[in-house]
């Protein structure tokens, strides 16, 4: 079976879930090269935060600044989150079809060809198969993306408190 095959079987449950994938991996892309040049450029970053800090400021007033920011980098996050919850939610809504189909293949054409209802089945699988392709991938990107920013607001945090204690000495 080629791609296209997968295609027309799917409906359009799979066009639906292909623009799904590529809509979802380049936003995984984008973030993952964002938290990229966020790490690297490590004292851009805290004068960018100091900056904004006030004289004399507190925890609380540092973990404003840092929380803001990490908000700001999160932005797009969603989507993927979104992507990997409802991908198999569509895949089953195209197994729901594709068994609606099958039955009323049989109810006009009865049992006496399988190839009738066989069309129904397929779509069933092929929908399936594609919801759980689109899923896996963004739920596990989303949850080391996630990872990966909870590690960069510590070290950022404890990097911004390292340098205002150097500068207050």
């Amino acid at each position: 079976m080629n791609i296209h095959q997968f295609i027309d079987q799917g409906g359009v449950i799979i066009l639906i879930l292909i623009a799904m994938l590529g809509f979802g991996l380049i936003i995984m892309l984008w973030k993952f090269l964002i938290l990229l040049s966020f790490m690297i450029k490590k004292k851009d970053r805290c004068k960018d935060c100091l900056e904004v800090l006030p004289q004399n400021s507190d925890i609380s007033m540092v973990e404003l600044v840092v929380h803001e920011k990490m908000h700001s980098l999160e932005r797009g996050l969603e989507s993927v989150k979104i992507i990997a919850t409802i991908s198999p939610l569509l895949g089953l809504l195209g197994t729901v079809i594709g068994i609606y189909t099958a039955f009323v293949s049989i109810s006009v054409h009865g049992l006496g060809d399988p190839s009738f209802f066989a069309d129904g089945i397929s779509m069933a699988m092929i929908t399936t198969i594609a919801g759980l392709i689109v899923a896996i991938p963004h739920y596990v990107g989303y949850n080391y993306l996630v990872a990966m920013m909870d590690k960069l607001e510590l070290s950022f945090t404890q990097e911004i408190y390292t340098f205002i204690k150097l500068k207050d000495a």
